[in-house]
């Protein structure tokens, strides 16, 4: 399950606003903002896997261990910026 903190450390590291992510995973600006929420706002699991597929789509890669969750950027060799550094 991807987590509010998830989604947004995922943007961050590809750059992308809430608008982005919101039509690259055809969800509604509403809910994603749901989702990002420390809130506790209920999100459908509909809702979190377009999100969360979207997301992987564009290489990021989530993890989680008994210690917590994050995120990380894959790069394929075929994307034009697979050169840059982070």
């Amino acid at each position: 399950m991807i987590t509010a903190r998830q989604s947004r450390a995922a943007r961050a590291l590809l750059g992308w606003n809430q608008e982005t992510l919101a039509d690259k995973a055809q969800v509604s600006l509403t809910a994603l903002r749901r989702l990002e929420s420390e809130n506790g706002l209920r999100v459908y699991e509909s809702t979190r896997d377009q999100v969360r597929r979207a997301l992987e789509a564009n290489g990021i890669v989530f993890m989680a261990t008994d210690r917590g969750e994050g995120v990380m950027v894959m790069h394929n060799g075929n994307r034009a910026d697979s050169g840059k550094r982070l």
